[in-house]
């Protein structure tokens, strides 16, 4: 049975039939927006053979494989060097000497206050650097900020009689850090880590204003070519629910991941026998 907490209290009868008319008035709201959009579709012809019939040719098929590789790549890197990024900040924002901490602190405040997209256009157009290696540096320096907070977040939030415990037993803050306060805050963190790559991931689709051949760029060159009325519709219609499958593999990832850990016999209480009436204190004989 549902109990109530400070946050939440067990609804009466009227407060049920009311939340039961809210869920039916959402639906209801939900299955017209949906029919309209599917009413439109049909009514502009989006899915007659003529506009699908291009997607089955081996050209096209190739050109959106290679796109989402190129995605995919892009993705990869990216996601690495913003966890690594993201981890060198934090420890930086959270080390005992004051410069080296001003110094995180500044480059953190900076690249996640500055836009991705403008970052990217000054490394591809001022620096001159390649379209994947500027939108992997873009992507990892707005990431990788965002993550250092995050890392940051989940150390503080482990209890602090974790840490001095372990300083107690005569732990470096290295030790501390490695041993006790890190895997404790994982588990914490790995919701936020995992929100903070999907966006990496979706952000991989601003390469195509810089000349990437990723995925989107790919999509564009296809309706760009296509000779019939309103050809980004069907190109959306294909790219959208692989994007989404994506984004929805990487959730499905960090709940594996999470389940794994909840499960681990590391992080299970260990069961202590209690003292016997014989048991020696340390120090006595």
């Amino acid at each position: 049975m549902t109990e109530s907490t400070a946050l939440y209290d067990i609804p009466g009868p009227h407060a049920r039939r009311r939340h039961l008319l809210y869920g039916l008035a959402s639906t209801v709201v939900i299955l017209a927006l949906v029919g309209w959009i599917l009413y439109l579709l049909f009514d502009t012809d989006q899915f007659t053979a003529t506009k699908w019939s291009p997607f089955a040719y081996e050209g096209i098929q190739e050109l959106l494989l290679r796109g989402l590789g190129n995605t995919l790549k892009a993705f990869a890197y990216a996601s690495v060097l913003s966890l690594a990024l993201g981890g060198v900040l934090a420890t930086g924002r959270l080390s005992e000497h004051r410069a080296l901490r001003w110094i995180s602190t500044l480059l953190v405040e900076f690249f996640r206050a500055m836009p991705v997209l403008v970052m990217i256009f000054f490394i591809f157009v001022a620096l001159k650097v390649q379209p994947l290696p500027a939108l992997v540096a873009g992507l990892t320096l707005y990431n990788g900020s965002v993550l250092a907070e995050v890392f940051r977040t989940g150390i503080h939030a482990v209890a602090r009689g974790q840490g001095e415990a372990a300083y107690a037993l005569g732990m470096r803050k290295t030790q501390v850090m490695t041993y006790v306060l890190v895997p404790q805050a994982v588990r914490a963190m790995l919701p936020a880590i995992i929100s903070q790559l999907v966006v990496a991931l979706k952000d991989t689709s601003l390469g195509f204003l810089i000349t990437y051949e990723e995925f989107l760029h790919a999509g564009k060159l296809i309706a760009s070519n296509l000779d019939y009325d309103l050809p980004f519709i069907p190109v959306v219609l294909v790219i959208s629910p692989i994007y989404i499958g994506m984004c929805m593999l990487l959730s499905w990832l960090a709940g594996w991941v999470a389940r794994r850990e909840r499960h681990s016999p590391r992080t299970k209480a260990v069961d202590v026998a209690p003292a016997g009436p014989g048991t020696l204190l340390p120090g006595q004989q």
